[in-house]
């Protein structure tokens, strides 16, 4: 078919961009991916020498690609990335790939004045992939050699469509505010992204001896903190500095051995949930259910009260363990954490602020006491500023404005299905929204835009699409917030209502979003069983 023939570009060979060139080479597309890396592999090729998965192999996998035996069930970073070539191998998606590729900077260039969006009844004027053929996305792609002395040159390439998959967790660092600020300290102020891109070597000769300071409280924070214990014992403790407290897992099974996705990953927990979209019916049945959700938060949460010495030590959330699985904010603790803990390796410091002096971090303390953290090296695990790292990516200063909303605005319009803005056109975002499981999250939207490209369906009115991102917005912002340190209140995540995005998506293709049930497995299963990636691997 003619739109077969269409140029479409995909920025980033990470997780979500191998999947969404494989669902487009297996529907006769031919694109091209730019990859700013040496590998396919995106973050997990950047990260700290003993980060793991955090989700077991049989949930975080593609639909259609299982593991090999050999990875057990919490494989290494470079088994991750050996995974990940091991797809685009098997798919052909490597033949796609331009590495050390970065596209710096996006521009659409159409037939029509740049406003004309403002007009549209219809996405990209007939709720098509690829609109009325006349605009294109003009891409400046840096290009560099294989020797690190060769320098970049440009080239800029014209595409029909763009897919942008280039994550939350990377690129724009958040800086939270101090003072005073790092101009005050004698020693060294990294972000934890600084720190994954070294090489293994540099970053454990940083810290060794070295009296370190992290500030944030979730994943990397405490990846970091049990490498400084590791690297330096209880001589040098390592100091966290956290204003507030996350729900970092020791084991994803609670009462001795039920898996939390059968509590918060199944069709009857997402009735719990007010869903975007689902009416009136659903508020009212997520309203007389509250008693019973309220019911498996408590029960959860005490369990790992129970289980993890969280509160002996000054770590306990502020928020029930629903508001972490609707934040995306579940984490898996390092192995042993808390017996580094208790031997000194590692020491907290609660504080809501921070700020800088010649020897270390000053933090707030009761009345007009402060405390000083006496530091080598200051390491900022404070997250990433996925909305500006997007919008960096645009040269308009009108598609900036309207990506992600003002730099400042706290109530961003969400994407339509997480995907497509209304008023951009031939344009798809892919991994944005994160999920409990991320690369189960994008490869799903990964399918929907590869059937939209291939003309399977169009997309509603722009109006009806704007209400939909409203309303999603609007859910996000009473069930997501907590972004972490210095982020945005809310943030874009799919963890107590994966299931139902899912079946919107299916709708949308014209799949029977009981995918149980299509595979014969009963009404028990459909409701109660946890949903995952392999649920949806015929869909294609």
């Amino acid at each position: 078919m003619e739109h077969r023939a269409k140029r479409v570009a995909i920025v980033g060979a990470g997780t979500s961009g191998l999947a969404a060139c494989k669902l487009l080479l297996a529907r006769g597309f031919r694109p091209v991916v730019f990859e700013a890396g040496e590998s396919v592999g995106g973050l997990w090729t950047r990260t700290l020498a003993s980060t793991r998965l955090q989700s077991p192999t049989a949930a975080y996998r593609y639909s259609d690609f299982p593991w090999p035996d050999s990875a057990g069930a919490f494989p290494r970073h470079d088994q991750v990335v050996d995974y990940l070539a091991a797809y685009a191998r098997r798919f052909g998606v490597d033949g796609c790939v331009r590495f050390r590729s970065r596209v710096v900077a996006a521009e659409y260039v159409g037939a029509e004045p740049e406003g004309a969006a403002d007009g549209w009844e219809r996405w990209n004027g007939n709720g098509e992939a690829f609109g009325d053929g006349s605009g294109a996305w003009r891409l400046t792609v840096g290009h560099r050699g294989a020797g690190e002395q060769e320098p970049e040159t440009q080239e800029v390439h014209e595409f029909d469509f763009l897919i942008l998959c280039i994550g939350s967790f990377s690129g724009v660092p958040n800086i939270p505010a101090a003072f005073p600020g790092p101009e005050a300290f004698r020693g060294r102020v990294l972000h934890s992204m600084e720190l994954s891109d070294m090489a293994d070597a540099d970053a454990a000769a940083l810290v060794k001896g070295k009296r370190v300071a992290v500030v944030g409280s979730g994943k990397s924070a405490f990846e970091i903190a049990a490498d400084c214990a590791e690297a330096n014992g209880a001589a040098t403790p390592c100091t966290m500095v956290c204003r507030n407290p996350q729900w970092l897992l020791h084991r994803a099974e609670v009462w001795g051995g039920v898996s939390i996705g059968y509590l918060y990953m199944n069709r009857f927990a997402e009735l719990m949930v007010p869903r975007p979209g689902a009416g009136a019916a659903s508020r009212l049945l997520a309203a007389l259910l509250a008693p019973l959700a309220w019911a498996i938060s408590a029960a959860t949460g005490a369990y790992y009260r129970r289980a993890i010495p969280m509160r002996e030590h000054g770590m306990e959330p502020g928020h029930g363990f629903a508001r972490c699985v609707s934040s995306c904010l579940i984490s898996m603790l390092p192995d042993g954490f808390y017996y580094k803990v208790k031997e000194g390796s590692v020491v907290f410091a609660r504080s809501r602020s921070f700020g800088f002096c010649h020897d270390g971090l000053v933090l707030d303390g009761a009345g007009a006491e402060k405390r000083v953290v006496p530091a080598d090296v200051v390491v900022l695990a404070t997250g990433f500023r996925g909305d500006e790292k997007l919008k960096n990516m645009f040269a308009s200063p009108r598609v900036k404005d309207i990506i992600a909303g003002s730099s400042n605005s706290d109530t961003a319009v969400p994407l339509y299905r997480e995907s497509v803005h209304p008023r951009i056109p031939q344009m798809a975002v892919v991994g944005h929204a994160e999920g409990l499981n991320n690369m189960y999250a994008s490869e799903m939207t990964a399918k929907w835009v590869a059937r939209l490209l291939d003309g399977a369906f169009r997309l509603p009115g722009v109006r009806r699409m704007e209400e939909s991102c409203a309303e999603w917005g609007r859910y996000y912002a009473r069930r997501s917030g907590g972004g972490g340190e210095g982020q945005r209140p809310w943030r874009p995540c799919l963890g107590a209502v994966n299931v139902w995005y899912n079946d919107e998506l299916c709708r949308d293709m014209g799949c029977d979003p009981r995918r149980k049930r299509v595979k014969g497995q009963g009404l028990l299963a459909e409701w109660f069983q946890p949903y995952g990636a392999v649920d949806y691997a015929d869909i294609q």
